[in-house]
């Protein structure tokens, strides 16, 4: 049964999330039409990464499952499934938010256990996602994190990070914080339509910028890049230009892979929008979820360079950039002297299942 803001009612109109246990409420407001939010009270707030997982960091925190941001790629899509959701629209408009995870956080942190281990947000669904301009989640986790001495990255497309920038420059003063920025389409068009929930690539730019001038070294992450699509020189070379202008520190970039959930929906997209691409997107994920080897040296050749001319280094990989958290920074010990930020070295953009229901 969904609570209706608006009408002051209840219904059946949307499907009850999987699984009553923990859920709070569903509800709907005008302001966000179409997407119901599902309020539940989460179990607990770290995810631990497994020890096999090449990911830079050991723990993993979101504070939503779902994703408004709606970008038909998102490798990420296949987890709702676990929540007896569909991967596609269910995935854009059925959102579960943890609305107790700061106060869960708090609790486990301070477990005479916790090691304070590198903690990355944004790893499966963004944290700054529309959803977060009404609970407003993250700056209870940033603040438990900092209190506890516990370093943290954040990977998102989301402008309302711009918002926590002060509270994330005051924790730096005392942890590690890593901030990324993902921005992968620099046309318009093209962007609005591969990612419609987004903020446009003006307004994360702009975001780098803010982030930036408070001292961080902003890392962008140009993934997924998509054959035919973003992979052209000119479309490449632009967009490194506006990230160096808006003054990232470094670019990380990486092929598109297409993982179950998301390859048929981004085929969909293909068929709507590009069907003169589906042949050759069929031929190159036939056998696997990732570009072939020869496409992902020759986007090598072509970017690389580019990068290198623009001086975004971080540390040379093609797709899942496994660049030490204390690797390439821009000399941060004078910069946190001077700001009190902490740089921003490359995290990977993967995540390993949620398992969880909540």
């Amino acid at each position: 049964m969904r609570w209706n803001e608006a009408s002051g009612s209840t219904d059946q109109s949307t499907p009850v999330l999987f699984g009553t246990k923990g859920l709070v409420r569903s509800v709907q407001t005008p302001e966000f039409s179409g997407i119901t939010f599902h309020e539940v009270l989460a179990k607990s707030a770290l995810n631990r990464v497994p020890h096999s997982s090449s990911m830079p960091f050991s723990w993993t925190i979101n504070p939503y499952r779902g994703c408004s941001h709606a970008c038909v790629y998102c490798f990420a899509r296949s987890t709702h499934r676990y929540l007896d959701l569909d991967s596609g629209t269910d995935f854009d408009r059925q959102v579960v938010v943890k609305v107790n995870i700061a106060d869960v956080l708090t609790a486990e942190l301070a477990r005479p256990t916790w090691a304070r281990d590198h903690v990355a947000l944004g790893t499966n669904t963004d944290p700054y996602q529309r959803a977060e301009g009404r609970y407003s989640l993250m700056p209870g986790i940033i603040s438990a994190l900092a209190e506890q001495s516990t370093p943290m990255s954040i990977l998102t497309k989301g402008t309302l990070l711009r918002r926590d920038l002060p509270l994330l420059a005051r924790a730096a003063e005392d942890v590690a914080v890593e901030i990324s920025m993902s921005i992968a389409v620099h046309d318009d068009a093209l962007q609005q339509s591969l990612e419609p929930g987004t903020p446009t690539t003006k307004a994360r730019l702009a975001t780098v910028r803010a982030a930036a001038d408070l001292g961080f070294d902003v890392t962008v992450f140009m993934m997924p890049i998509m054959p035919k699509l973003t992979d052209s020189r000119d479309h490449l070379e632009s967009a490194l230009r506006a990230v160096k202008d808006a003054g990232a520190a470094r670019v990380v970039y990486g092929a598109l892979h297409l993982r179950p959930g998301a390859r048929e929906w981004f085929f969909e997209w293909l068929e709507r929008e590009r069907p003169d691409l589906l042949p050759r997107y069929r031929t190159m994920y036939a056998r696997s979820s990732y570009a072939s080897k020869e496409y992902r040296r020759w986007l090598g050749e072509r970017i690389n360079p580019l990068i290198d001319h623009y001086g975004l280094r971080g540390r040379s990989d093609d797709d899942y950039p496994a660049t030490s958290r204390m690797r390439g920074r821009r000399d941060s010990s004078r910069t946190m002297q001077k700001t009190g930020a902490a740089a921003a070295p490359t995290q990977q953009l993967a995540a390993p299942s949620q398992q969880a229901l909540f």
